[in-house]
């Protein structure tokens, strides 16, 4: 057999015309069809959601022909259609079925008041043809398409039992269950529309047109023909057209639209902001860093809808029942027919009783009661900043045990500041004073990325040092950093630095110097040593001390998730052992696992998995990327800006706050909720009306209200789910 090379994978996500009915069979039917093309591994069709994912070996088969793989099972593509005319299509595709429901009403109660007047059999009959038509319209359709595929699906059960109530002489029941059925389709249609309205939304904040500024004069010019570089001005109560970052000028943007912020964020020079939020104050002049469709804001709706279109554990399962469980009703409906005639039963009340037995069997109310939660919270979460990149991580939310938490950016500010620079006594000859040992600090900590090696950086441009220039830059993840700076070697580390990779080093002034660092380290501090190397000999110049802040609100999202039932807590960091225990205890840790590098981040969320079974993992999405992805759950803060939080995690906090977190976790709480209570009632239905029919029977009517009663109970209680808030 054939080994794939990992590297060949790859994903593409056609979109297609959306289409109505209520059943997915025949979207189970066209990924059987892909999943035949050679070098396809997995497909993923959603005609509800109006999206194909298929996985595939670029080295067999390419994107293209994928793409005229679908359009030869007669599938519509968007990009096939004039732009602006898919989302035109489907508002009055809804407009449609909206008529039809009060076509199909207007018919059946013609019919019915006809029959109760003794009124003429041609009005009576053209009211009942009217409803059946117009009632029956779109579940034909969907029914043909679904066995065009080879497939069958609950709209051919409902179109076959409305048939079979007008075969026996009972037109009324068949108009009513094909009103109701149609009725509860273009709801379920309005509650997944809006979900996806509530994100698209967005899009209608942001401008059209951007006020560039071009030879010192403003012109108006659309946003998709403004370049990256180019610099335009919003001025107070401006919508901010694109991102971009602050060149000139201050003031407070709102940024709830897009992470969730609730009160106005201030900006300055180098701030970055994001288009669609609103400038509330002060006049900006922004230089563009991304073009519209590369915006933070398109890229939120892009992988909402995405997400939507990746089902939850829960509805794979449903969409994979759905088949040999209308396959197992039609069966259910024969016998009913078959057995009772065979014992000598009267055709027309067998026959009557089995499309009743089929009506309330139906497995409408459990195929949406998914996709009707699940798209619902996924919305919910958007508006609020928060993306699930798929409903099987708002599942995932609903079962975490244990939360691991990176310390710095995620539960601190981030923002360290170094708070003392201490030199040795005697070192450099005993001229060497505080400020000559920032500068030789920041040209090594220049060429870092890291939090302490910023702040060095910071301090000395704040003190307006003089800063030599540093050569051969060289880092020890999670140890420390060296450079060649004015023909010695510098070496900048803490502890473990200086006993791994210096340890067979004479150095002079060690211990006095890992003594200072023992005493600032009990204080609450983070500090590394400074020494420098000239020929064989090694001497520690002195040291610095930095500190971080706590997050405001850390404490209280800590109790908050404890109130939620997470059972255990755990801090994650390289920084020593005391500086990580203070935060743990300011904010209420249980656990802290400090010193450690990223790989071993990767081994305790493993044990931690092992141990809890559901583990969230949160960190800023950059050197938290390892533990992220292998958490169950991976939370990214500032998804706003960061690519890298965009790619690795499961769900992006697209801000800073922190109280989105306990958001996340009771949001999957609730939809876990919601979802058991739509089960319970969609199954509930259904087992209290078929044995009902069994053991005493009940009328067709009766039937078809608890069918399509359920059906609708379930959309509106997933509807729900879009105004959570915490």
């Amino acid at each position: 057999m054939a080994i794939t090379d990992p590297a060949t994978i790859s994903t593409c996500t056609i979109d297609i015309e959306r289409r109505g009915g209520r059943s997915e069979a025949g979207a189970r039917a066209l990924e059987r069809q892909l999943q035949g093309i050679s070098g396809v591994h997995d497909v993923d069709v959603s005609f509800r959601t109006g999206s194909v994912r298929i996985s595939y070996d670029e080295g067999v088969t390419s994107d293209d022909t994928l793409r005229e793989a679908v359009r030869d099972q007669r599938v519509s593509l968007q990009e096939d259609l004039e732009r602006g005319t898919a989302d035109a299509s489907t508002r009055s595709e809804l407009n449609r079925e909206a008529l039809f429901v009060g076509l199909t009403l207007l018919g059946m109660a013609t019919g019915l008041v006809t029959g109760w007047l003794d009124g003429p059999p041609l009005l009576l009959w053209t009211g009942y043809g009217v409803a059946y038509v117009f009632g029956g319209w779109y579940g034909l359709k969907g029914a043909i398409e679904t066995l065009r595929h080879r497939a069958v699906d609950i709209d051919l059960l409902m179109i076959v039992a409305a048939l079979g109530a007008l075969s026996i002489g009972a037109p009324f029941e068949g108009a009513m269950l094909l009103f109701l059925f149609s009725l509860s389709n273009t709801l379920q249609h309005y509650a997944i529309g809006r979900s996806r309205r509530a994100i698209k939304s967005l899009v209608e904040m942001r401008p059209d047109e951007a006020q560039v500024l071009r030879d010192g004069a403003e012109v108006t010019v659309p946003i998709d023909e403004v370049a990256v570089g180019d610099v335009f001005v919003v001025r107070p109560g401006d919508k901010i057209p694109l991102d971009g970052v602050v060149r000139d000028g201050e003031g407070t943007v709102d940024q709830a639209s897009l992470t969730g912020e609730s009160v106005p964020v201030p900006k300055e020079p180098g701030d970055d902001v994001f288009g669609g939020t609103i400038n509330e104050s002060g006049s900006l002049e922004i230089e563009v860093t991304r073009q519209a469709h590369e915006s933070a804001i398109s890229r939120l709706i892009h992988m909402v809808e995405r997400a939507q279109s990746e089902k939850a554990p829960t509805q794979r399962l449903i969409d994979r029942l759905e088949q040999p469980y209308v396959l197992g009703v039609f069966a259910l409906t024969i016998a009913a027919i078959a057995i009772p005639l065979a014992l000598g039963s009267e055709f027309t009340g067998t026959f009557y009783r089995a499309m009743t037995l089929m009506v309330a069997a139906s497995p409408c109310a459990v195929i949406i009661s998914t996709p009707a939660a699940v798209l619902s919270a996924i919305a919910s979460g958007g508006r609020q900043g928060v993306l699930f990149k798929g409903g099987e991580h708002v599942e995932t939310a609903a079962n975490i045990d244990a939360v691991a938490f990176d310390k710095t950016g995620t539960l601190t500010r981030g923002d360290t500041q170094l708070t003392d620079v201490f030199v040795r006594d005697g070192a450099g000859d005993g001229t060497l004073t505080d400020d000559d040992l920032l500068a030789v600090a920041a040209a090594v900590q220049a060429r870092s990325e890291h939090h302490l090696a910023r702040a060095t950086v910071t301090a000395a441009d704040d003190r307006s040092l003089t800063v030599p220039s540093a050569r051969g830059f060289d880092s020890v993840a999670g140890k420390g950093v060296r450079a060649d700076v004015e023909a010695r070697t510098i070496h900048i580390g803490n502890r473990s630095y200086f006993d791994t990779v210096l340890g067979d080093t004479r150095i002079d002034g060690l211990q006095p110097g890992l003594e200072r660092l023992r005493t600032l380290e009990s204080e609450g501090k983070t500090s590394v040593l400074v020494a420098e190397e000239r020929g064989d000999a090694v001497t520690v110049l002195g040291w610095l001390a930095f500190t971080d802040t706590v997050r405001p609100g850390a404490a209280e999202m800590i109790a908050d998730i404890r109130s939620l039932g997470v059972e255990h807590i755990v801090m994650l960091t390289g920084d020593n052992e005391r500086v990580a225990q203070r935060i743990a205890a300011e904010v209420g840790i249980d656990e802290v696992q400090a010193e450690l590098l990223p790989e071993e981040k990767v081994t305790t969320i493993e044990d931690l998995v092992d141990r809890y079974e559901n583990v969230a993992m949160v960190g800023d999405g950059v050197n938290d990327a390892p533990a992220l992805a292998t958490a169950s759950l991976g939370v990214a803060m500032g998804g706003a800006g960061t690519d890298v939080a965009l790619e690795t995690a499961d769900v992006v906090l697209m801000g800073d706050d922190l109280s989105k977190i306990p958001f996340v976790l009771g949001l999957g709480r609730k939809t876990r909720r919601t979802l058991l209570v739509n089960l319970a009632i969609a199954f509930g239905a259904i087992a209290l009306m078929v044995g009902t029919i069994l053991l005493r029977g009940i009328p067709l009517p009766l039937a078809v209200v608890g069918h399509e009663g359920s059906t609708v109970l379930v959309s509106l209680n997933g509807l729900r789910l879009l105004g959570y808030r915490e």
